[in-house]
């Protein structure tokens, strides 16, 4: 179902479409191809898989033992991801790979952290990409080579994010800190620097909004801010409920109007940023939720833990809401 315009009463009647259930461990990462209607997810039990959110399938499932799957993303290509290893870092020093999910290859190793990678990202306009890692750094790589592009090194958990635009990069560090990069010139360093005031949890998770103007940031204690991107300005923030050992993910919706999230009680939460309320609040049915991403160009979001879940609009209550514009894939 592709997206018309979202408003407070198609997000409301959002509901679970499908569920997959064959996982045999948690869900760490999932992402959407930004143009190709695919998910493509990683898990404990080693597998990396691939779905149609049209159809609703699965279409491929790779298993890699010697390395595990841990934070993933697409490239441009829809059938080539960036993975990064579970296992034997400090060994191999083999902390990401290349993959072709067409025919099973590894098309080139990335050596470089010695810890594992907690953020993952690829430009949206070029063949770069930048991974943060618990040895305290950033590393940005040229998918065409080897070699390591660049370096930053700072203090804390590092998280990792390009604007839509791809000019700007965003990177956490201890205490909160926001620095802004320009991707052009980061050698140079930071252009500016903001604080989440009052709150010195470390980010786990930033992303932009498709319009630049606004960014999501979740913390490990499970609390999520919207951000004015220019100037830093808290826009709004929520608290949810933490869960050891989880840190849950939140998410624009592609008109950056709502922010969805998990929370640790196993509920789902989705605010109206401009109005600053919540809008609905769900029962995940699949317990805490390990990531959570809103489809590029479609009504829709999948919701993880040990199960994946895509959620749709339930046409049979939005049939009855005449405000409601909906258009079949």
């Amino acid at each position: 179902m592709s997206i018309t315009e979202l408003d407070d009463t198609m997000v409301q009647n959002m509901a679970i479409g499908a569920a997959f259930t064959d996982y045999g461990g948690s869900i760490s990462s999932l992402d959407f191809h930004r143009t190709d209607d695919l998910l493509v997810t990683a898990s404990e039990d080693d597998s990396v898989r691939l779905y149609s959110i049209v159809d609703a399938i699965l279409l491929k499932t790779m298993y890699h033992k010697k390395h595990g799957a841990d934070s993933i993303c697409f490239t441009h290509h829809p059938s080539s991801i960036l993975c990064s290893s579970r296992y034997n870092l400090e060994s191999t020093n083999e902390s990401l790979r290349y993959l072709s999910m067409y025919d099973n290859r590894c098309l080139r190793y990335f050596k470089g952290h010695k810890k594992r990678v907690v953020s993952l990202c690829m430009s949206p306009i070029n063949d770069s990409f930048m991974s943060g890692s618990l040895d305290h750094s950033v590393r940005i790589w040229d998918l065409r080579v080897n070699a390591c592009q660049g370096i930053l090194r700072l203090r804390g958990r590092p998280t990792v994010a390009y604007d839509q635009q791809g000019l700007v990069f965003a990177v956490s560090m201890e205490g909160g800190a926001i620095k802004l990069f320009d991707s052009r010139s980061y050698d140079k360093g930071p252009f500016d620097t903001f604080l989440v005031g009052g709150d010195t949890a470390e980010v786990c998770d930033i992303k932009f909004s498709n319009d630049g103007k606004s960014m999501l940031l979740t913390t490990t204690s499970n609390n999520v801010y919207v951000l004015d991107a220019y100037c830093g300005d808290k826009r709004c923030g929520f608290s949810l409920e933490p869960s050891s050992n989880i840190t849950t993910e939140s998410s624009f919706t592609p008109d950056g109007k709502y922010v969805i999230s998990g929370s640790g009680d196993g509920t789902l939460h989705a605010w109206n940023v401009n109005m600053r309320n919540e809008v609905a609040c769900w029962n995940s049915q699949i317990g805490a939720t390990t990531c959570l991403k809103w489809a590029p160009r479609r009504a829709m979001f999948a919701a993880a833990s040990t199960v994946l879940t895509f959620w749709i609009p339930n046409l049979s209550k939005l049939s009855n809401s005449p405000s409601t514009e909906v258009s079949a894939a």
